[in-house]
């Protein structure tokens, strides 16, 4: 076993190191023991990590038992829903990189021989991921868990059923009281929101590549299991450090292939894509985005959780979790069981007790709501590098639409005139100017598809956009498309009136525009500057992010 501690605890070279070290409390007996990095991203601000103490707290009686001193560090982390429709969603991927480089600095500067990395929420568990791939130093992932579904008039409810409420009352449907209370009872307890949205999607495929042990996806964050959970984590870390088995050892192709049809069940966020590309990038592999749709091909989608569904966390765990999902798509030649775990063995045999517990939840795939998998990427003139949307989530009146472009350059002007009910039925809304270089930082657009949703458009209106969704939005809501306006992408060259056509079953996206009159469009457009606001960390970040299609990784 590499002890990689050694360096700053063995060797008369090495006393004012210890003696740091002493300051600390460690004792002569912890000296000869590894070090074992706990990365804790909590805090008061997000409801997904504002339990993570007592998390982390599980995890260090884990690691201590198994013969490890574990030594906790913060991570920082962005609460998505709160960063939601203002200046602060501008920080919320990019802080994905400083999540990465944060690990990777302790790490390296403290000589941790081992890393428990403890997110909960969207940019902090793909970040920590990231950053595991890159530092290759044994590491066993433990989320938060997810919140508890709310309850409102008997129905099940959770933040995006507040978003698209805003909708609802600007159309009149709902009025202040009634709004007040789906705001007061739509996220009841702490733990990442409680549909398959992006951390939840990120948290059930940590455990599918075999980052993280069984029940790492869906284990509620108030259960006490999560802290039985927590524990074995911390113990199973040091198995890991002893058996020397690395991320990249884990992370493989298989593993990104195993990601992918686990996605395709589950129906996770459109943000998974983006996410396993960067993780890809940082373990020295590439993902390709035509792989999602190959593999969705095959893969159907057997879980309908929201926002495309009535079900949420909880009832996928007393199903019988992502593990049960796991083993149907092994047994059914789907999945490659053969793939490394941190469990010990294969991700196979880590699941091979699972059951489906009910049907319902996670249905057979004979009886799947979709034949191909949730997840596709579209292509075409308008997305010569692909663009994503959530079939899944999709109704099917909307999976195949064509219509006028209404084209706003920037979010605000588009919530603005969903706000004052201008949108007609049939039109397709063209966001711009929101990706990685140009927003910048490809801020998600929650508040504008809920809204639409809210008013009862999400079935009459698409939207596309070089910025992100929320993993909890639905309807015909197009994403990533790539390249970005900033960098040149023809979403630059569409004009109000426009007709755009969506085929999402035949993967294509068309501006209905002849090629002489986009060539003149092209030689007229003004070259890209950053916006003259854009200060600070943001504006060394613009120089630096890739486009989405690479996983808007800093290059």
């Amino acid at each position: 076993m590499t002890v990689r501690s050694h360096e700053i605890k063995h060797g008369v070279a090495r006393a004012p190191h210890r003696a740091l070290l002493r300051a600390l409390g460690i004792s002569d007996a912890e000296m000869d023991r590894p070090f074992v990095g706990i990365a804790n991203s909590f805090s008061e601000v997000v409801p997904g990590h504002i339990h993570l103490r007592t998390v982390v707290d599980a995890v260090k009686a884990g690691v201590r038992s198994a013969g490890g001193v574990p030594m906790e560090f913060g991570v920082m982390g962005i609460c998505d829903g709160i960063a939601m429709d203002h200046h602060g969603m501008h920080y919320s991927l990019p802080s994905r990189e400083l999540i990465a480089d944060t690990v990777e600095s302790m790490t390296h500067a403290h000589a941790f021989d081992a890393l428990v990395l403890v997110p909960s929420c969207d940019k902090i568990v793909p970040g920590m991921l990231m950053a595991a791939m890159r530092l290759n130093v044994p590491a066993v992932m433990v989320g938060g868990g997810a919140m508890l579904a709310g309850r409102h008039e008997g129905r099940a409810i959770d933040l995006s059923s507040v978003f698209e409420a805003v909708g609802r009352h600007q159309a009149g449907e709902i009025d202040d009281e009634v709004l007040k209370a789906i705001e007061c009872g739509a996220c009841p307890t702490c733990g990442s929101c409680s549909g398959m949205f992006t951390a939840n999607s990120m948290n059930c495929l940590a455990e599918v590549i075999g980052m993280a042990l069984p029940g790492n996806g869906t284990i509620p964050a108030v259960y006490s299991e999560r802290l039985r959970f927590a524990k074995d984590s911390g113990a199973k870390v040091m198995e890991v450090l002893a058996a020397e088995r690395r991320p990249r050892d884990i992370f493989t192709e298989a593993a990104i292939e195993n990601a992918l049809a686990a996605d395709a069940a589950l129906g996770c966020s459109t943000n998974t894509v983006l996410h396993l590309a960067a993780i890809a990038t940082e373990a020295g592999l590439e993902l390709d985005l035509r792989r999602v749709n190959d593999v969705a091909a095959r893969v159907p989608h057997i879980c309908r959780l929201a926002p495309a569904g009535e079900h949420h966390m909880e009832d996928l765990y007393h199903a019988g979790g992502v593990q049960a999902v796991m083993k149907q798509l092994i047994d059914a030649g789907l999945m490659d069981g053969s793939a490394l775990s941190v469990a010990g063995g294969t991700v196979g045999e880590a699941v091979a007790g699972a059951r489906v517990a009910d049907s319902d939840v996670i249905r057979p795939l004979d009886r799947a709501y979709h034949a191909t998998g949730g997840l596709a990427v579209l292509f075409g003139n308008l997305a010569p590098h692909g663009a994503v949307v959530k079939e899944g989530a999709v109704a099917p009146e909307m999976l195949r639409h064509s219509g006028p472009a209404r084209v706003f350059d920037g979010e605000r002007d588009a919530v603005a005139a969903i706000a004052e009910g201008v949108i007609a039925a049939g039109v397709v809304v063209v966001i711009r100017g929101e990706g990685p270089k140009g927003a910048p930082g490809m801020p998600e657009m929650l508040s504008a598809t809920a809204m639409l949703a809210g008013q009862g458009l999400d079935k009459e209106v698409a939207l596309i956009t070089d910025g992100r969704f929320s993993g909890a939005t639905r309807g015909a809501a197009i994403g990533h498309v790539a390249p970005e306006a900033a960098a040149g992408g023809p979403i630059g060259l569409v004009r109000e009136g426009d007709t755009i056509s969506i085929d999402i079953p035949a993967r294509s996206l068309t501006l209905d525009v002849d090629e002489a009159e986009i060539a003149r469009r092209r030689a007229a457009q003004p070259p890209f500057t950053p916006r003259a606001d854009v200060t600070g960390y943001l504006a060394r970040y613009v120089k630096l992010v890739s486009g989405a299609e690479k996983g808007a990784v800093l290059q």
